[in-house]
């Protein structure tokens, strides 16, 4: 897979923000029987990166073409965007864009008016064009200090809200105040940005196969300049410098719920994983169904090889209460249900295709994801070549990982003979040649190494340069990346100043100079050595 680095996206970037005040790229064409508006929209391509596809910095006097003004009062004043809520009931919506699996949504927005602390705006990352529920959004409250300052939430098609994910801002909003604030999205992943610094990271944006980006208010007045939408290349699995490790849920949090089930994949969706890894293969009627043994013996009450079971039989299995009685019930699920409940709630899969599997086997499988629309979401891996091999013939669009308990001669070779994304080797078979993981990288192949439960071990692999770790306890790794990240917050060069006496004045013996240190904080990921600047020195009497 080919991987682009830093500068290439900044360029990429760089040279696509040259552009109009407004640019919408899309079409919409109404039913004639039912005068429904369909839109047609596009998905992101690596040809697409860097393409700006809303730019807007509402210096003409309407509304810019291609946005549509769904609920609430919005119009175009003195150069901003004014969008308002009559009070905590109304969700005021403005919808603009195209759809987009990969994008950088990014706003200037100022709170004029708020009816108290929690009232909020959100920038909407997926949501249909005529502004119905589901939606995505990043909310910004005016209280932006509180413990739920900033959030992912979800407006599900009940009309009830779902928060995913909760953060305060370093700084507070307010009102009056302009504050530029920025979310990237890859597929159901996303990052929150705060006036250029990382705050939140989620895995759980519910994505639909049409939605556009907006903007939204409730409970306020809102004004809002240089509104941009970037399209972005496809994430590279190889982990950028400063960013954390990617956690990948190892059978779900299988530490604390029975593996390889929807509950354990809940549990490890509220942790905070970026990936759940889960392990496939075929039962009797030729069904993919979620399982890490060849048998159901040691996980359900039952017994006998997954192959020789039928859906009938599998379907009354109890695959929770082994592990605790809190879990009786719980059902081995098909890849098919798995998919749904990542898609209709949020997260990515690792799928391990477990065991040999025939052409027509893994076809299946391919048509299962591709039938879920989760292609974008799923990365196949597997000890077996041939499995792999099948997977890209198949599926070229889906990233392939190899897995391998001990390293091979040349795994540089063999990732590029598979077309591999990502060479995933056991932990202890890593510690023997480091090195390989600088070997895959230049190669542009990333590394994720199975699997790993300590935190010794996570700050080593992390320094090593690797980019994903599969562990049992993924709500740990979460907590420990936040942490490690949290720890690299070091004070900048504070500028430090003599305020008496004055420069060159004379100091007599009883007297002594006065400093000033004013602080200042920023986010580095590379040790360097911090030094007081060296102030003008009194002249001594």
């Amino acid at each position: 897979m080919p991987h682009t680095s830093s500068r290439a996206r900044a360029l990429l970037l760089a040279s696509a923000l040259v552009a109009a005040t407004v640019t919408v790229t899309g079409s919409a064409s109404a039913d004639p029987a039912t005068g429904a508006t369909t839109t047609t929209t596009t998905t992101t391509t690596t040809a697409d990166a860097g393409r700006v596809v809303v730019s807007a910095d509402f210096s003409a006097a309407a509304l810019p073409e291609g946005f549509r003004a769904v609920e609430g009062d919005w119009k175009v004043r003195d150069g901003r965007l004014w969008g308002s809520s009559a009070d905590s009931g109304q969700q005021s919506r403005i919808t603009f864009g195209e759809h987009l699996d990969d994008f950088r949504i990014e706003v200037t927005a100022r709170f004029e008016t708020a009816a108290d602390t929690a009232r909020w705006t959100a920038m909407g990352l997926d949501l249909a064009a005529d502004g119905s529920v589901p939606w995505s959004i990043a909310t910004m409250r005016t209280g932006t200090t509180a413990s739920n300052g900033l959030e992912f939430a979800q407006r599900t098609t009940a009309n009830a809200w779902n928060v995913t994910d909760t953060h305060a801002a370093p700084t507070a909003a307010g009102t009056g105040k302009d504050v530029r604030i920025a979310v990237e999205v890859h597929g159901a992943g996303a990052v929150w940005y705060f006036d250029g610094t990382e705050v939140m990271r989620t895995s759980r944006v519910a994505r639909s196969a049409g939605g556009v980006q907006g903007l939204l208010v409730n409970g306020a007045s809102v004004s809002y300049d240089d509104l941009k939408v970037t399209a972005l290349p496809p994430r590279s699995w190889i982990r950028p410098a400063g960013a954390p490790l990617t956690v990948i849920a190892h059978r779900g949090a299988s530490s604390v719920a029975p593996e390889n089930t929807l509950v354990a994949q809940e549990t490890a969706r509220r942790g905070g994983t970026d990936f759940v890894e889960n392990d496939v293969q075929p039962n009797k009627d030729s069904i993919p169904y979620v399982l890490h043994d060849s048998t159901v013996d040691r996980t359900t009450d039952g017994t006998g090889a997954i192959r020789s079971l039928t859906a009938q039989q599998i379907g009354m299995l109890d695959a929770g209460s082994w592990f605790a009685p809190h879990y009786a019930g719980a059902r081995v699920p098909t890849l098919a249900a798995q998919l749904d409940d990542l898609r209709t709630r949020g997260g990515n899969l690792l799928l391990e295709i477990k065991g040999q599997h025939t052409r027509g086997e893994v076809a299946t499988i391919v048509d299962t994801v591709r039938s879920h629309g989760m292609t974008g979401r799923v990365f196949v891996q597997s000890f077996e070549v041939d499995a792999l091999r099948y997977t890209r013939e198949l599926a070229p669009e889906i990233p392939l990982g190899l897995l391998r308990s001990t390293l091979d001669a040349d795994p540089v070779a063999l990732a590029e003979e598979l077309h591999l994304a990502a060479y995933n080797p056991e932990d202890g078979a890593l510690a023997k040649k480091p090195s390989v993981v600088a070997d895959l990288h230049r190669a542009g192949v990333a590394v994720m190494v199975w699997t790993v439960d300590g935190a010794d071990r996570w700050k080593a692999l992390e320094a090593l340069g690797v980019d994903g770790v599969i562990t049992n306890r993924p709500a740990e790794l979460t907590g420990w990346n936040r942490a490690f990240l949290q720890n690299r917050q070091v004070p900048a060069k504070p500028v430090v100043t003599v305020t008496s006496p004055a420069p060159g004045a004379a100091l007599g013996r009883a007297q002594a100079p006065v400093p000033a240190c004013r602080p200042r904080t920023r986010r580095r990921w590379r040790s360097r050595s911090t030094a007081f600047p060296s102030p003008r020195a009194p002249r001594w009497t």
